[in-house]
């Protein structure tokens, strides 16, 4: 199997790119290689975990939904992260399938990345459920900065499986 994950080149910005046997397994190590780009994740401690859910039809939306997120709580709580585990419920995620809806329960977080109040309307269901969580720890002086990544974009998003590997990429706003 090639490396879990790489970075390609992209004018400004850069491209990040995961891979693994299953799609949670692509999207794991594309997070590691977004968070890698922020410090040796060797040096991270799992002094903290943190649980990230959403729902999310559309395989290329969920990368970029769980990425976004996951610097989200990072930068709210003043974080590093050096772990994920990622796991899918219900519907197989259908790469090109731009449909979402609103999440089935309080405190969940829709394809948009924003946090919901209410219970969606009886009857929907937007497809796949998505929860994880990430282990890290506050920054601290030894940690030696690396690339500020601001946030996952649309800019190269594909989600694909070739030969029985799953390769998740999209472009990070540095």
């Amino acid at each position: 199997m090639p490396e879990p994950f790489a970075y390609f080149e992209h004018d400004a910005d850069m491209g990040i790119i995961g891979r693994g046997a299953l799609i949670e397994e692509a999207f794991e190590h594309a997070a590691t290689a977004v968070f890698a780009m922020m410090t040796d994740l060797g040096q991270v401690a799992p002094q903290e975990s943190v649980a990230i859910e959403f729902e999310e039809a559309d395989a290329e939306l969920a990368l970029v939904t769980w990425l976004n997120l996951l610097l989200g709580q990072a930068r709210s709580r003043a974080l590093i992260f050096g772990r994920f585990h990622l796991r899918r419920d219900g519907a197989s995620p259908k790469v090109g399938d731009r449909r979402s809806g609103p999440p089935e329960e309080v405190g969940t977080f829709p394809s948009r990345g924003i946090e919901t109040s209410g219970a969606p309307p009886k009857g929907t269901s937007s497809g796949a459920r998505w929860s994880g969580t990430a282990e890290g720890e506050p920054w601290r002086a030894e940690l030696e900065r690396g690339v500020e990544v601001k946030g996952a974009t649309l800019t190269g998003l594909a989600v694909t499986q070739q030969d029985g590997i799953w390769e998740a990429r999209c472009v990070v706003d540095v």
